[in-house]
C-alpha cells in the first residue's frame, strides 16, 4: 500500500463523511420545516376559535 492508495482512501472517507452530513441537515430542515408548519396551522385554529366564537 502506498501513499496514494491512502491518501484516496482518506479523500474517499471524507467525502462519504460530508454526504451523510448533508443528508442528516436536509432531514433536519425538513423535519424543521414540517413543524413549523404544524404549529403555524394550530396558532391559526387556535385564532380562529378564538375570534369566531361569540363572547357569552
Amino acid at each position: 500500500m502506498n501513499v496514494d492508495d491512502v491518501i484516496a482512501e482518506r479523500i474517499a472517507a471524507a467525502r462519504a463523511r460530508a454526504e451523510l452530513a448533508k443528508k442528516q441537515r436536509a432531514a433536519r430542515a425538513a423535519a424543521r420545516k414540517r413543524g413549523i408548519a404544524i404549529r403555524n396551522a394550530a396558532k391559526l385554529r387556535n385564532r380562529n376559535y378564538r375570534t369566531a366564537s361569540p363572547p357569552i
